[in-house]
């Protein structure tokens, strides 16, 4: 009994905190990484990046970090792929000055401009086989016509009326740096003249083309679903890598960094997947992508949506330049295409008690719904949306020199991720939705 009594004295001695269970400690909300933000944009903007121009070493030095941080985070390849790079081969063409003799008249070099799918193009109008000749009118209408031609199927000569002045030179400017293709190129050239087609005409035009197959690669990496049930239900997470290179230099800088064009997105794809590795409960699979190739033509998206059912995809979320304030204010962003499905509602749904708002896209005369990576799964009927806040009437150093880190504002664009990973948690978890896109056919193209 003594025993008992001394034992009963002792308990009474302790803390009462100790005699009873310990409380479990609260989770700590996942966040997205501002470290990580500030860590990724900043390698991929800086100078030794050289501007990731695709086909070009900095373009593979920034395909070989991203590959690294998907490592990092525990990523997993596609399935029947060994690794995070998504190799595919496009064709770069570089054709040479035109020279040419219009009715005796010598062209000046602004005046005349080719896409050669031959080694050496010589035509005169003595030739037995001479090109098609076609004509490109004053009208508004027919700027659609001049781009066409870009890809020919036939030996084209193109007179350009000069009231296409300004459309005639920015098609010369994207011809001087080369062309891209998906495919080796037909062998066959079009040649664009500025100026009215003669009622007669003789001509000797020559120039002179290389072409080049070049190995890119799309960085890809998955996190499987948690739900077995809804292994075919992909979520993609998107943004494009690759930016312009060298440009020509301004006051010594020739470097374009691309900070925001679109090494913020880039950075964004890789702060999500470690926001959602991290979160772990994902019921459905996630892919995380940066694509190369965007600013030559898209490629790079378009060679990854050939490797997918586009039934099998439940949404996409592509990111294009969050790095500077949109023009709704701080801790907004807005989505291109809102109405063409319920995409952006349901994201928003999602942000209940934030301060957080998803806009439609502000600018729809700029077409921005089909000028990114979404695009070409969009055509397909999956609800693919760009997330973006760049004002870009207004964006003066877009695919320029300057657009360098030291131009974002990076606590903003870690906000913008932050609601990005938020709002997404109910497609993420299977919950929500969002509504197909019809898919894009010649009797509904825009």
């Amino acid at each position: 009994m003594k025993q008992l009594f001394l034992l009963g004295a002792l308990l009474a001695t302790l803390p009462a905190t100790a005699q009873k269970k310990a409380a479990k400690p609260t989770p700590k909300a996942t966040t997205v990484s501002a470290a990580t933000v500030t860590r990724v944009v900043k390698a991929l903007a800086a100078d030794d990046m050289q501007g990731r121009g695709t086909g070009q070493p900095g373009g593979l030095k920034a395909a070989q970090f991203l590959a690294a941080e998907f490592k990092r985070i525990g990523l997993k390849p596609l399935p029947g792929q060994t690794g995070f790079e998504q190799t595919f081969t496009v064709y770069q063409g570089l054709t040479s000055p035109v020279a040419a003799v219009i009715n005796g008249q010598t062209m000046a070099p602004a005046q005349a401009v080719a896409i050669a799918g031959q080694p050496t193009l010589r035509w005169t109008s003595e030739d037995a086989q001479p090109p098609t000749v076609v004509a490109i009118g004053p009208e508004p209408a027919e700027r659609g016509k001049l781009f066409s031609y870009l890809r020919p199927t036939a030996n084209t000569l193109v007179f350009v009326d000069t009231a296409q002045t300004k459309s005639f030179r920015q098609l010369a400017g994207y011809v001087a740096k080369g062309t891209t293709s998906p495919e080796q190129p037909k062998p066959f050239s079009t040649v664009f003249v500025l100026g009215a087609k003669p009622a007669t005409l003789t001509y000797r035009i020559s120039a002179s083309s290389v072409l080049q197959p070049v190995e890119l690669r799309n960085v890809v990496g998955l996190l499987p679903a948690k739900d077995p049930k809804r292994t075919k239900e992909n979520v993609v997470f998107s943004g494009h890598y690759d930016h312009l290179g060298y440009l020509k230099p301004v006051a010594g800088d020739s470097i374009a960094n691309g900070a925001d064009d679109d090494a913020s997105g880039t950075t964004a794809v890789v702060a999500l997947a470690e926001y959602f590795k991290n979160k772990n409960d994902n019921a459905r699979p996630l892919i995380f992508v940066a694509f190369a190739a965007e600013e030559v033509g898209g490629f790079g998206s378009q060679y990854f949506s050939k490797q997918l059912d586009p039934l099998q995809v439940a949404a996409m979320f592509n990111i294009e330049m969050i790095g500077k304030e949109a023009k709704f204010g701080p801790s907004t962003a807005f989505i291109t295409g809102y109405e063409r499905s319920d995409f952006g509602k349901l994201l928003q749904a999602n942000l209940t008690g934030s301060k957080f708002k998803f806009e439609p896209d502000p600018y729809p005369e700029q077409n921005l719904f089909y000028r990114s990576d979404n695009a070409t799964l969009a055509r397909l009927g999956v609800p693919a949306h760009t997330i973006s806040t760049d004002q870009i009437p207004m964006d003066g150093l877009y695919h320029s020199v300057d657009d360098e880190v030291e131009t974002l504002d990076l606590t903003n664009m870690t906000a913008v991720i932050q609601a990005i990973a938020q709002s997404a948690s109910g497609i993420v978890s299977g919950k929500q939705t969002p509504t197909r896109i019809p898919p894009l056919t010649d009797d509904n193209r825009r």
